[in-house]
């Protein structure tokens, strides 16, 4: 029974080491500098605790993260100051190979696009979404969530769901970084956040807590 018990709290053990090392996530609010970001095109600064760019050409963008990032989550606010495009990046394999989901502020739709290697702006067209429970405006805080997991992209504005889109042309990209991203347009970010199961960063909810409640199971039973 001793070695039983032994072995139960080292198996618990295991578990909990592995809710630390494989789900995490990492946030930016910009209160100080953008250093770790990696700027692709545009002129970028942060001013205020909000990461800034100032209305330019095609396919503004800057990246962050890790290029072996999968399926995660991405979140941003985001609001287009000047101009019509502006959104999140995500699985960039390289600053001109990437996703990106826009807000498109003339028809109330959000575009989903393909950025590929030969320019800025070449890209191919995944879909779109129209604006549901939502008006995409100048000048107003959206918040974007993207789920990406596998080839599909599930998008929320404002806590509402737009749908889904996937790619399925076999020519998708299975990892790569976040980002945010902008066409001719003037736009702010702020509270970006990545999150999921292999990324770095996150402590647990609670885990001494339920390490105390394991053992406290334990004790009970052994």
């Amino acid at each position: 029974m001793k070695y039983l018990f032994s072995a139960v709290i080292g198996c618990c053990f295991l578990v909990l080491v592995a809710s630390f090392a494989f789900a995490g996530e990492q946030t930016w609010s910009f209160e100080s500098e953008a250093d770790d970001w990696t700027p692709a095109n545009g002129s970028w600064s942060v001013e205020d605790g909000i990461y800034k760019l100032a209305k330019g050409g095609r396919a503004e963008h800057s990246l962050v993260g890790d290029a072996a990032w999968e399926n995660y989550t991405v979140e941003a606010k985001v609001r287009l100051d000047e101009g019509n495009w502006a959104g999140v990046v995500y699985r960039a394999q390289s600053e001109m190979e990437y996703y990106v989901y826009y807000l498109n502020v003339p028809n109330n739709k959000t575009e989903l696009w393909r950025h590929k290697t030969g320019a800025w702006d070449a890209r191919d067209k995944i879909g779109e979404l129209p604006g549901s429970n939502v008006t995409i405006a100048n000048d107003e805080w959206f918040d974007m969530r993207v789920v990406v997991e596998g080839d599909s992209m599930k998008l929320w504005i404002n806590g509402e769901e737009q749908g889904e889109l996937k790619d399925e042309t076999g020519a998708g990209y299975p990892a790569g970084q976040a980002g945010v991203w902008a066409w001719e347009t003037a736009a702010s970010f702020d509270d970006v956040k990545v999150s999921g199961d292999a990324i770095a960063g996150l402590t647990p909810v609670e885990p001494l807590n339920k390490l105390a409640t394991t053992w406290g199971h334990l004790k009970q039973r052994f």
